[in-house]
This record gives structure tokens, sequence and C-alpha cells, in this order.
């Protein structure tokens, strides 16, 4: 391959990403929306989650942002062990988020000497409450079933 076409193939590959990128960045759906789960009451848990369903069904995938942030009891809703596994695992391939407090799987894992699995999809946050936090200091309008 000559220099040329290296360069050729360099400039196509950077051209082809920069508008990708450029459309990612400006994604800012009109509604935003933090779903708080503290509670391990396997009924305030379902609910939260149909909450998150029922938004996304109301505004369309490309016009909400959902997180639920679970923490305190709640964070067995995020983990392999929750009633609800399969379900939060489909919800988080479809565009919702869900963010684990770090704080508690730390407090978690210093009394069990175990620390929590998470289901595939979930993410995790240093804290819970600060990231329910940030997250309307970004504009989120805040739920708590």
């Amino acid at each position: 391959m000559t220099k040329t076409n290296i360069r050729v193939l360099i400039f196509t590959i950077l051209a082809a990403c920069i508008p990708l990128k450029a459309l990612a960045a400006e994604f800012d759906p009109a509604h935003k929306i933090v779903i708080q789960v503290s509670t391990d009451d396997p009924r305030t848990q379902k609910i939260a989650l149909n909450n998150a369903v029922n938004m996304q069904k109301a505004y369309g995938v490309d016009n909400i942002a959902i997180e639920v942030v679970a923490y305190g009891p709640g964070l067995g809703l995020l983990t392999k062990k929750s009633a609800q596994a399969d379900r939060v695992e489909s919800l988080a391939m479809q565009e919702i988020t869900f963010s684990a407090c770090g704080n508690t799987m730390n407090k978690v894992a210093k009394k069990s000497g175990k620390m929590p699995v998470l289901l595939e999809g979930v993410g995790q946050v240093t804290a819970g409450v600060a990231r329910i936090m940030e997250l309307q200091e970004q504009g989120y309008a805040y739920v708590r079933p």
C-alpha cells in the first residue's frame, strides 16, 4: 500500500467517525427521568420498572432518557439474586440505564465478605444519592415509587 493510499484510508475512516460522534453528542432528549429504588419491597421494585417502561412507551425511546438508581436495600433489584433479573437485563438492552450504588456494594461486601454480582447491563456509580442529585442538576425529573 502506498503512502497516498494509507492517507486516503485514514482520512476516510476519520471522516466516517466524525458524523457519528457529532450525532452522539447531540442526543439531548426532551424528557429525562431518574427513578430511585431504595427498598427491597418486591412490589415497589416492580412499580419502579413499570414506571420506566410506561415512560418509554409514552414518549418513545428516542425522546426520553431513563435512569434507575438503586441503593441501600434497593440494590438487590440489580443483582443476580433479584426476582426481576431477567426483566432488568431486558430493559437495559432497551435503552434504560441502571446504576448500582458503589457505597452500598462496598458495605455489603464488608459485611458478607462478597461483592454483590450485578446483572448484565447494570453500571456502578460511586454513590447512588449523589448520582440522583447530579441527574437532577442536569434536568432529570425525580420519581420515587
